[in-house]
């Protein structure tokens, strides 16, 4: 039986993660995991498309028959989950599945599918990041040292909890997305031989 490949990359905001992750798809098919969340859909925002929109009872029922590979409160505020069928399904049908997720996310899908390939993204240098946080002109300046110091924490936390298989560094985004499509073009190689 063909098994496809579960792809968890992390890495902190703004470091080039969805950008690696589509140029991966265009290369090797497969597709995004559409996570669960209990937030309100943004402008533009599709049901079963960007997320999965569900309310707050429907998402604790599903955790707590473990329909979920991981799952977090985030900021305090709102739940998200990465739904375990649809991975399931689309891993046996050999497809690669990519989920872009934090650091404790991938510690939990690591778990219960220790055979994904984990890779960290990260930025040249703690200036760079910073500076990138600042130039997505999302968030005021507090809000960017709160994010600057969680991906301070996530990058220590990564490099010890042995969930990664790689570390890359985006220094350079087309060498960066050919380190990982090395990865997971190996990977894949072993997968299907």
């Amino acid at each position: 039986m063909v098994r496809g490949l579960l792809l968890v990359l992390s890495g902190p905001s703004g470091v080039g993660k969805t950008t690696i992750a589509h140029e991966l798809i265009r290369r090797f098919g497969g597709h995004f995991s559409v996570s669960c969340t209990t937030r309100r859909p943004s402008a533009g925002e599709r049901d079963g498309v960007d997320y999965r929109f569900v309310s707050e009872a429907e998402f604790a029922a599903m955790a707590a028959r473990d329909a979920f590979l991981e799952h977090a409160l985030v900021f305090g505020r709102s739940s998200y989950g990465t739904p375990r069928e649809p991975v399931e399904t689309s891993l046996r049908a050999g497809e690669l599945v990519i989920l872009d997720i934090d650091v404790q996310g991938a510690e939990q899908v690591h778990a219960k599918v220790p055979d994904m390939l984990g890779i960290f993204i990260l930025p040249p240098d703690e200036a760079s990041l910073l500076a990138r946080l600042r130039q997505r002109g999302r968030e005021d300046e507090a809000a960017i040292q709160r994010r600057f110091a969680e991906a301070r924490l996530e990058m220590e936390r990564a490099r010890g909890n042995g969930v990664y298989d790689a570390f890359v560094v985006n220094d350079d985004l087309a060498g960066a997305i050919e380190q990982v499509a090395e990865l997971v073009g190996a990977r894949i190689g072993r997968v299907r031989a």
